[in-house]
C-alpha cells in the first residue's frame, strides 16, 4: 500500500473543539488530522467536498503515520494533538486507541472499526459518549459467513487458518465469533497470530504444519501493509484464501466478503460533516455497514485448481477474470 508523503497545507492554527465557537474567526480553518493515510482516504475526502469542505479554502488536513505499529501510531495521534487539529479521523481499531488515549477532547472519528464496544473505545453504538463515533466493520455473523462462503467453493473443507493481530483488541470479537460458529460449519479453526513484521515467517511456517485448508484474514491495518507477501505466500503454498476487504482480492487474493470500504470512509466524512457543523461525537451513533460485496478472482482461482460453481459467480458483485 502506498504512503503518501507528509504534508502540510495552508490553513490558520485550529482551536479548541467545538468549531461552532470559532466560526465566526476569519482566517481560521478547521483542520483534519488523518493518521496513516493511504488510497482508501480518498472517498472520505471526496466525499467531504461534496459537503462543501473545499480543501485548502474551508478546510485543511494533517497528516501522521504510525504504519500500524502500536508505539508510532501513539505518537503520531500526540502529534495531532500538539498541532493541535479540530479532529482526528482514523482507520481501523488500533489508530483510533491511538488517537483515544491522545485526546479526551478533541472529536475522533473512528472509521472500520472491529467491535468499539467490546473493545472499549465506545459504550454503546446507540450512545457512545465521549469524544469518539464513528463506524464498525461488522455485520451479523460476517467472519462465519465468509468460512461458508469458502466452503461452497472446496466442499471438504474441515481446516481454516485465521490470521489475528494481538494488538487488535477487536480481535477477540472475531476469535470468539468463529469459535461459536466452528461447530456448525464443520470446521477446525487454527489462530496464526502476528503481533509485529518479524513474525511472519515462523507463523505462516507452524501454521503451514496443521495443513490448513484455507486462509481467513481481516482488514487489520497493520496485516494490511504486508498484504503482498500474504497474497505471494498463499500463492506460493497454493492456499485458498478469503479476505474480508475487496481490494485484496484485486491484488490477487482469491475471495473477499465484507463492508465496502469506500462507503464506510464516505460515511466517516458525514461524521466529520456533522461535526465540523458543531455537533458533539456523543451524540452520533456508530454505524453498522449497510453495503457488502462479494468479490472473486477467477485468474488466482484457475491458478489454485479450483472451479467455482456458476450460481456462485452469479451471486458476486464483481468477479475478476
Amino acid at each position: 500500500m502506498r504512503r503518501r508523503e507528509f504534508i502540510t497545507l495552508l490553513g490558520g492554527a485550529a482551536t479548541a473543539w467545538p468549531l461552532a465557537a470559532r466560526a465566526q474567526q476569519p482566517g481560521k480553518i478547521p483542520r483534519i488530522g488523518i493518521i496513516d493515510d493511504s488510497p482508501w482516504w480518498n472517498a472520505f475526502r471526496h466525499e467531504l467536498r461534496d459537503l462543501g469542505h473545499l480543501e485548502g479554502q474551508n478546510v485543511a488536513f494533517d497528516y501522521r503515520y504510525g504504519d500500524g505499529v502500536p508505539e508510532r501510531l501513539d505518537e503520531a495521534a500526540a502529534q495531532l494533538v500538539r498541532r493541535p487539529v479540530d479532529v482526528i479521523a482514523t482507520y481501523g481499531t488500533a489508530a483510533s486507541f491511538a488517537a483515544k488515549r491522545a485526546t479526551t477532547t478533541i472529536p475522533i472519528i473512528m472509521i472500520s472499526v472491529g467491535d468499539p464496544v467490546r473493545a472499549g473505545l465506545v459504550a454503546s453504538l446507540a450512545q457512545p459518549g465521549g469524544n469518539i463515533t464513528g463506524n464498525t466493520i461488522l455485520g451479523p455473523d460476517i467472519g462465519a459467513k465468509r468460512i461458508q462462503l469458502v466452503k461452497e467453493v472446496i466442499p471438504k473443507l474441515s481446516r481454516v487458518a485465521f490470521l489475528w493481530n494481538p494488538n487488535n483488541a477487536s480481535h477477540a470479537a472475531y476469535r470468539q465469533e468463529l469459535q461459536v460458529a466452528a461447530p456448525a460449519l464443520s470446521i477446525e479453526l487454527l489462530f496464526v497470530e502476528v503481533g509485529s513484521s518479524n513474525e511472519f515467517d515462523s507463523a505462516f511456517a507452524a501454521m503451514m504444519k496443521q495443513r490448513p485448508d484455507a486462509f481467513s484474514m481481516t482488514g487489520d491495518p497493520f496485516h494490511q501493509l504486508h498484504l503482498g507477501r500474504i497474497i505471494d505466500f498463499m500463492a506460493k503454498n497454493r492456499l485458498p484464501a478469503v479476505y474480508q476487504l475487496s481490494e485484496n482480492v484485486r491484488a490477487g487474493g482469491l475471495m473477499s466478503y465484507g463492508a465496502s470500504q469506500p462507503d464506510l470512509f464516505r460515511r466517516g466524512a458525514g461524521y466529520a460533516h456533522k461535526i465540523l457543523q458543531g455537533t458533539k461525537p456523543a451524540d452520533l451513533p456508530v454505524e453498522q455497514p449497510v453495503k457488502f460485496e462479494l468479490v472473486v478472482n477467477l485468474k488466482t482461482a484457475k491458478a489454485l485448481g479450483l472451479t467455482i460453481p456458476e450460481s456462485f459467480l452469479l451471486r458476486a458483485d464483481e468477479v475478476i477474470e
